[in-house]
C-alpha cells in the first residue's frame, strides 16, 4: 500500500477504533478533522476496509465457534466446487465465512448446538464424497463451546497495521471476544439488532427510517447493545491492497499432560502482530496469521513453534496450511445477518 503517514494513520485508527468518529481520530493522531474525514471517505469508497457489526451470538442462543477445515483432491477446478458448495453448504445460515484453494479450504461457523454443525458437516461430506473431492480424509470439525472456549483476537488487524505501517502498538490486555451473558430482547430491540448487523455503519436516523420508529429509540437501543457488549465492531481491511499475500491456517492439539494454564491464559503468550483470529480450549486451538511473504510468514511459525516446544505445549507437529492470497478465493465473505435472522427471529 502506497500510502501517506497521514493515510496510514487514519487506517490504522479506523481499525482500531472502528466506532471512532471523524473528532476522535483526530484527536488520537493530531491531525485536521477535516484530513480525517476526506481520508476516511476516500479509503471507505475505494474499499479499502468494510466495518462489521459481529452479533454476540452467544449470548442469544448459540453455543459453538465451529472450524471446519478440508484438504481435496484437485480433480474438480476451484471455480466449479464453489458453485457447487455455494448451493448445498455455503448457504447455510451458520457459516459466516469461508476461504479456499484448489487443493484446501476452511470456513467459520456460529452454531446453535452440536446437532446442527453435524448436519451441516453430513452435506459437506456427502457432497464432497460423491464427487470425488476428498483427498482420503473425511473435513475435520473443530468445535469451540463458548462456555469453554477464549477467542483472544477475532479478526483483529490493528496490531498488524501497527506493524506494517511502523506504528507503536502496545495495547497488551488479553480479553476474550465472546463472554457469555444472558441477553432478552423486546421486539423492537430484535428489529434493531438486526439492522445493526445488516447495516453496520448506517446512522441512527438512516435506521430509524428503515424500521418506522424514532432515531432517539434507535439510539438508546444501539447505546446498550453496544456498551454492554452484545454487539461488537470489527474493522476488516482488503488484504490484497495492504499486498499481503500469505494466510496461515493452524490447528493445534495440545500436550494432554502438561497444557498450558488456560485459567490464567498462558496461550496467549503465542500472540503476535500477525495472528487475526486465535480461538482456544483447553487442549487445542486454531488460529489464522496473515503475512507480506512466505519469509515473514515462516519466522512467525518458527517463534509460535518453538514457544510450544520450550514450554512442552505440544507433543505432535502443528497442523499449519498456507494460502496464497492471489490464488485463494474467499467463498463466502463475512455475513452474520443469516445466523442473526435465524437466532433472533427477525
Amino acid at each position: 500500500m502506497a500510502a501517506t503517514d497521514y493515510e496510514k494513520k487514519v487506517l490504522y485508527g479506523i481499525t482500531k477504533f472502528p466506532y471512532a468518529n471523524d473528532r476522535q481520530i483526530a484527536e488520537i493522531f493530531d491531525i485536521r478533522q477535516s484530513t480525517v474525514a476526506a481520508i476516511r471517505k476516500r479509503l471507505r469508497d475505494e474499499k479499502f476496509y468494510r466495518l462489521y457489526a459481529v452479533p454476540m451470538v452467544q449470548n442469544i442462543g448459540a453455543e459453538l465457534l465451529t472450524v471446519i477445515y478440508t484438504i481435496f483432491n484437485p480433480v474438480i477446478p476451484l471455480k466449479k466446487r464453489i458453485e457447487i458448495t455455494g448451493e448445498k453448504i455455503e448457504a447455510a445460515e451458520e457459516i459466516f465465512f469461508s476461504m479456499g484453494e484448489e487443493d484446501k479450504g476452511f470456513s467459520l461457523s456460529f452454531t446453535e448446538n452440536y446437532t446442527t454443525i453435524s448436519k451441516i458437516n453430513d452435506i459437506r461430506t456427502m457432497t464432497f464424497g460423491s464427487l470425488g473431492l476428498l483427498d482420503e480424509t473425511y473435513p475435520n470439525v473443530v468445535v469451540f463451546p463458548f462456555a469453554t472456549s477464549k477467542t483472544y483476537r477475532f479478526f483483529d488487524f490493528a496490531p498488524l497495521l501497527a506493524k506494517l505501517f511502523g506504528f507503536d502498538e502496545r495495547d497488551g490486555n488479553v480479553e476474550n471476544f465472546f463472554p457469555v451473558n444472558t441477553l432478552s430482547l423486546s421486539r423492537r430491540e430484535r428489529q434493531v439488532f438486526c439492522t445493526l448487523v445488516k447495516h453496520p455503519d448506517a446512522p441512527s436516523k438512516q435506521i430509524a427510517e428503515m424500521l418506522g420508529i424514532t432515531r432517539h429509540t434507535v439510539g438508546r437501543i444501539k447505546k446498550k447493545l453496544v456498551n454492554e457488549g452484545h454487539i461488537k465492531p470489527i474493522v476488516v481491511p482488503d488484504f490484497r491492497k495492504l499486498d499481503l499475500k500469505i494466510l496461515a491456517f493452524y490447528h493445534v492439539a495440545l500436550n494432554p499432560h502438561n497444557p498450558p494454564d488456560f485459567e490464567r491464559d498462558q496461550l496467549a503468550s503465542l500472540l503476535s502482530p500477525e495472528m487475526i483470529f486465535f480461538v482456544t480450549r483447553r487442549f487445542e486451538f486454531a488460529a489464522l496469521s496473515i503475512h507480506p511473504s512466505y519469509e515473514a510468514y515462516k519466522m512467525c511459525k518458527t517463534r509460535m513453534v518453538q514457544k510450544l516446544r520450550e514450554n512442552n505445549w505440544v507433543t505432535l507437529v502443528p497442523h499449519v496450511r498456507t494460502y496464497s492470497l492471489n490464488k485463494s478465493r474467499i467463498i463466502k465473505d463475512f455475513n452474520f445477518l443469516p445466523i442473526t435472522k435465524k437466532i433472533v427471529g427477525c
